[in-house]
């Protein structure tokens, strides 16, 4: 197949609907989340092994022990967005769980003016709490319909929260270490994260039937390996905005094959909120980027005046 033909637009719709199937392998693989989330890492690491092997191996000599300290890290909050996301989906839906989870980029923001001292502008916090007003519109149906779906919220909420010091401690690293040497690093630590956890929860490994062992290799393939892989691929061709706001329909598409597969039903206040934080984060990534456009054009005229 001669990639350069293919349309880096279709390629990202394909990479949404990838990560889309997350939630929906989960919830079909019915096994403790600790135990689907170490097997969705596990596969995901014994695949990229033969190709990690033949090519990359040779660069762990050049990672620092700095760049080790962070991956480690990075690596175990990533195990437990993993185990508390799985378990939000043993509370609530799939629409609720998977919108909250999107709220990533607002943690991201809230992260990065408070340790890094990064710019803030009325747009952005106005985008921010449009998306915070959607969030809690969520949480506010799902609490009439049970209290036990808002714990799962709740759940779902602290699993964004971790994903964002796991992407704040990886971003760093990322520029120093190749993407494949990083993600094996941080899937390998994370395998023994997760295994820890399992054997101290006293969660069964096995037996599982062979349905569940299908579910969790395809979770390993569709959304971890094929889904991660198409959006780094697309990043050549289109802005990382695009993807952003992309990846951030993965709860349109996991509601609707929650609705097919799983027989979930959406209700109003679901959508409405849904809807409110897919516009709300859509806004903030946009002005996020307008802002980051401005940083570096002032950078680049400051430059340009001291050359003269």
């Amino acid at each position: 197949m001669n990639t350069s033909r293919m349309n880096p637009y279709f390629v990202v719709f394909v990479g949404v609907i990838s990560v889309s199937t997350s939630a929906i392998f989960v919830k079909l693989a019915d096994a403790p989340s600790g135990v689907t989330a170490f097997y969705r890492l596990l596969f995901s690491v014994l695949i990229m092994l033969p190709v990690f092997l033949l090519k990359y191996v040779g660069e762990l000599k050049s990672v620092t022990r700095k760049d080790w300290l962070s991956s480690i890290i990075a690596g175990v909050f990533l195990a437990f967005h993993f185990i508390l996301w799985f378990e939000s989906l043993n509370y609530t839906s799939v629409a609720s769980s998977t919108v909250l989870v999107t709220l990533q980029p607002l943690f991201a923001f809230i992260g990065g003016a408070l340790f890094f001292k990064e710019r803030i502008t009325a747009a952005m916090v106005t985008s921010g709490i449009i998306a915070i007003i959607g969030s809690v519109l969520i949480s506010w149906g799902d609490f009439r319909i049970s209290g036990l779906a808002l714990w799962g919220d709740f759940l779902a909420l602290i699993a964004c929260a971790l994903i964002t010091f796991y992407l704040f401690f990886g971003q760093s690293v990322r520029k120093r270490v190749s993407l494949m040497t990083y993600t094996f690093i941080v899937y390998s630590v994370s395998t023994i994260t997760l295994f820890v956890y399992v054997l101290a929860k006293h969660e069964p490994l096995a037996p599982y039937s062979p349905p569940q062992w299908i579910y969790f290799l395809l979770l390993a393939v569709v959304p971890n390996l094929l889904g991660h892989t198409l959006f780094n691929w697309s990043i050549k061709f289109v802005s990382t905005s695009i993807i952003s706001i992309a990846i951030l329909f993965e709860p349109v598409g996991a509601t609707i094959l929650a609705y097919y597969i799983l027989g979930e039903n959406v209700v109003l206040t679901q959508i409405l909120g849904g809807s409110i934080v897919i516009i709300g984060i859509t806004t903030f990534l946009l002005n996020e980027r307008k802002v980051k456009k401005n940083k570096r054009g002032e950078k680049n005229g400051n430059q340009s005046g001291a050359s003269e």
